[in-house]
């Protein structure tokens, strides 16, 4: 029996995500590094006005998640695997000990001015549930066809897939998919992720990352993109830096968790997403999320998993 760390991506933010970690020294430490390492205050980010902006909100969702990790680091826990959705994937690389937490912080606000500067409004995300990839990318295919700028983004299931790119051609898939009994929900994202509308900006990003010293991962790093085990340094930076611009496969890479021997999953802090996607596949394992979640539950579950596990 093995475990696994998620850390959550765009989508799962909340007001007060940061106000609402627990007031420990830990805690108080990384949050006054951040704000050290950016010259303001973080705490100032998670705040309902802040968080329209992608700054914002991938800056919290990187903080909280490397916080999350660093609360059950202190009961000498660590996950066999760890793997993290877009943003997330930052988080887990930092928590693998890839990269410093100092550097991510920079990093991810360099990565967040890019994408919110590149598409500063008229572009976003949208999830269609209780559809297939197949009968998507043949939506996609015929609004691409005219000219319309539409990808598939996620496959957070079989039957859940994300679109990204402009409004307006957005909306022509999302009406096809109504005409076929398809939930449609607009994402809390206000750039077109995970596409190639955003290559250039991966690619600019790529020359601030090779500046900062890099180790290799202290965690078996699984990729959110290609649900595939990195143990390379080198190929696990490329994979943060370029899977903006790069389709997520997050189905993937649960089950890929799933035929390792994964039995123990657990989300970080705000998320309960990833939570839900999980239970469709770890029948007869033990999901959970830092949300709605005791902090010592937590604690026990990794405590038994390495028990069971030696």
């Amino acid at each position: 029996m093995s475990s696994i760390w998620v850390f959550p991506g765009q989508g799962a933010q909340k007001v007060n995500m940061l106000h609402d970690l627990p007031k420990t020294e830990v805690v108080r430490k990384y949050l006054e590094c951040a704000s050290d390492r950016l010259g303001q205050n973080v705490l100032l980010l998670d705040q309902v006005e802040p968080l329209q902006s992608t700054y914002a909100v991938q800056l919290c969702l990187y903080i909280a998640g490397v916080i999350s990790a660093a609360l059950l680091n202190e009961h000498q826990l660590k996950p066999d695997y760890i793997a993290g959705l877009s943003i997330g994937a930052w988080a887990a690389a930092t928590v693998a000990n890839v990269l410093s937490f100092e550097d991510g912080v920079s990093l991810v606000a360099r990565r967040a001015i890019l994408m919110q500067e590149a598409y500063p409004h008229g572009y976003g995300m949208t999830a269609l549930i209780g559809i297939d990839q197949t009968t998507v990318n043949e939506w996609v295919t015929r609004v691409c066809a005219q000219k319309g700028e539409v990808f598939i983004a996620n496959i957070n299931a079989a039957n859940q897939i994300v679109i990204s790119g402009s409004y307006c051609a957005m909306q022509q898939v999302e009406a096809m998919a109504r005409q076929k009994g398809v939930v449609v929900k607009q994402l809390d994202v206000s750039v077109p992720s995970h596409c190639v509308l955003l290559k250039n900006q991966a690619y600019t990003l790529e020359q601030e990352v090779k500046k900062i010293t890099t180790r290799p991962p202290e965690i078996r790093y699984l990729s959110g993109t290609t649900a595939r085990l990195l143990m390379n340094k080198d190929q696990i930076m490329d994979d943060i830096t370029f899977n903006m611009s790069k389709m997520i496969d997050w189905e993937s890479t649960v089950q890929s968790a799933w035929e390792r021997g994964v039995r123990l999953q657990i989300e970080a802090w705000p998320g309960t997403v990833l939570t839900g996607l999980a239970k469709k596949v770890f029948i007869d394992g033990t999901v959970m999320s830092f949300q709605g979640t005791r902090l010592d539950t937590l604690i026990v579950e990794m405590q038994k998993e390495r028990y069971l596990t030696f």
